[in-house]
């Protein structure tokens, strides 16, 4: 007879860089280092993995690119919240995926409530708030300057694609702000190395900022 292990009895665990061990079904916020949540995002892809360049791009470079464009706009963040903005795609580094928007509700309920579950813990161990309606229009207006920009300048898609075909209806920018910040090639993908460092650096130096402000 097939008896269906029960919820308490379903376990997936990953085994971090560190020797931290990560169950994705009951994440706690011990679970992983900073360094193994940088190395995570760095070799976790957007937009499939597909690129028109010779590497494609890590949700870690993603994520410093939303969170200085989150800095530029209107009230400039305080250092909580560019953290957050840091880390909004965080759970996809634990996972290792990073699923294209518009199939994420064919993925159903559970992948739903599993993301929600590691979100949790990565607003629990690094102190973030919740977002305000506010704060959250202002993060998804850099997340889709990024998306729009990105789909141009990194996959190869026409502005015209970007609006008609993808349906983002954001701007797509001409500079980058990644290459004004780091004085590297301006929309070229970091090799995973590069980019988990360049993202540890910016959590390590957000968590003593946000530590200072409180």
């Amino acid at each position: 007879m097939h008896i269906t292990p029960s919820a308490q009895e379903v376990r997936a665990w990953v085994r971090m860089p560190s020797g931290k061990r990560l169950d994705l079904l009951n994440p706690t916020p011990f679970d992983w280092d900073d360094a193994d949540l940088a190395l995570g995002l760095a070799r976790t892809y957007r937009w499939g993995g597909h690129s028109a360049w010779p590497l494609p791009l890590s949700v870690a470079q993603h994520s410093i690119a939303v969170m200085l464009l989150r800095r530029a706009l209107a009230p400039r963040p305080s250092p909580v919240q560019e953290l957050r903005e840091l880390l909004h795609d965080a759970e996809e580094g634990l996972l290792g995926f990073d699923a294209v928007s518009v199939i994420k509700p064919f993925l159903g309920e559970g992948f739903r409530a599993l993301t929600r579950r590691l979100e949790h813990a990565v607003f629990l161990r690094y102190g973030l708030p919740a977002w305000t309606e506010k704060e959250h229009r202002l993060h998804k207006q850099a997340d889709r300057l990024a998306a729009a920009t990105e789909a141009v300048h990194v996959t190869g898609w026409t502005p015209e694609e970007v609006r008609s075909t993808l349906k983002i209806r954001a701007r797509v920018l001409e500079r980058d702000p990644l290459a004004d910040h780091y004085g590297c090639t301006p929309w070229e993908p970091w090799a995973p190395r590069l980019a988990a460092e360049r993202f540890l650096a910016e959590l390590e130096r957000l968590k003593r900022e946000a530590g200072h402000a409180a």
